[in-house]
């Protein structure tokens, strides 16, 4: 029961706009990853990389202003390169807010986990 009770809570908080999708999960775990290197084109390499999957740059730049504008990324103008024709690359930082919201997803994916009877992983598949 008190697990049912931590879900709910986490849930419910959840709720107040601290939910990530499954994908704003994926980039915000990845601007983490990437550390001071954040930014649009890394962050698509790597979670193609991570996790096989194809990702356009225009549903990872979504996802980012998403997340900044719930407060759990925070973005800055880096230096002007060479290798980018001497344009800026605007880098990503993981907020507290952020980092709390990464652990409540951790937490409740998993609470779920340990939540599956072992029965269901010894029965066979139907």
């Amino acid at each position: 029961m008190a697990t049912s009770l931590r879900l709910l809570d986490i849930y419910e908080t959840n709720m107040k706009g601290t939910h990530l999708g499954e994908f704003e999960e994926l980039v915000l775990l990845t601007v983490g990853i990437l550390y001071n290197d954040a930014y649009g084109l890394a962050i698509t390499d790597e979670i193609e990389q991570r996790t096989g999957r194809t990702v356009t740059i225009s549903s990872v730049h979504k996802a980012l202003m998403r997340m900044e504008q719930k407060g759990f990324l925070h973005s800055y103008m880096g230096g002007a390169t060479e290798e980018r024709g001497g344009r800026k690359k605007r880098l990503f930082t993981i907020t507290n807010s952020g980092k709390e919201a990464l652990r409540e997803a951790y937490t409740m994916r998993n609470a779920l986990w340990q939540a599956i009877p072992t029965i269901v992983w010894d029965k066979g598949s139907i």
